[in-house]
């Protein structure tokens, strides 16, 4: 096992006992080109034609494209409709059950892009466009390193019921979302799929 590789599985193994403590969240993603979700018996949401039905609903401002409009770009790959969310507004989307995975095609990446998880309308994770490392968070248009589809995996009996987008300028542009509930990845299935990561947030308590 080379260096990289050992350094990446000491880092999995030692947010997998921090678990205890907080709500972990492995993400990874696919090979580039990849535009949908490789993971077995989920929903999809392909917004084909308008539609948004594998959601059981959805608040906020967003809209869904054909092509490039002002201040939204079509993700690199994508050749039909899209979902966007402008600059300065936030979009839920309630999955109608409690998931463990939630995965997306994110287009032209962001430092401002914002995806959130809620549990119960109790935020439980949260990923800013520049964390999704290593892939780059400067909006390029036309780049595999900046549009790419990212899986999100909770652990142990940790989920979440809603999906949040938000776009501090210009637009969060997404395509083919995906949510389930599948087996927890292994080290060694996490390093198959492209681990590149896990994000820690801890739950907040209702006032």
């Amino acid at each position: 096992m080379n260096k990289v590789k050992l350094s990446l599985l000491s880092l999995l193994v030692l947010g997998m006992t921090a678990t205890t403590a907080s709500a972990a969240v492995y993400y990874t993603f696919e090979d580039a080109g990849q535009l949908t979700s490789t993971q077995a018996g989920v929903n999809t949401v392909p917004f084909t034609s308008g539609s948004i039905s594998s959601y059981n609903g959805a608040s906020g401002s967003y809209s869904i494209n054909g092509s490039s409009v002002s201040g939204s770009a079509q993700p690199f790959g994508i050749t039909s409709e899209f979902l966007s969310v402008g600059g300065g507004e936030t979009a839920s989307f309630d999955v109608g059950a409690n998931y463990n995975y939630f995965g997306l095609f994110w287009g032209s990446i962001d430092n401002y892009n914002t995806l959130s998880f809620l549990n119960d309308g109790i935020q439980v994770a949260s990923f800013g466009g520049g964390d999704i490392s290593p892939l780059i968070a400067n909006g390029n248009q036309g780049s595999w390193n900046s549009n790419r589809y990212v899986n999100f995996f909770f652990t142990g009996t940790d989920t979440f019921d809603t999906v949040s987008l938000y776009s501090g300028s210009n637009a969060f542009e997404t395509d083919n979302h995906a949510f389930g509930v599948v087996p927890e990845p292994s080290i060694i299935a996490l390093f198959g799929l492209g681990l590149v990561g896990l994000g820690f947030a801890r739950r907040k308590t209702r006032s």
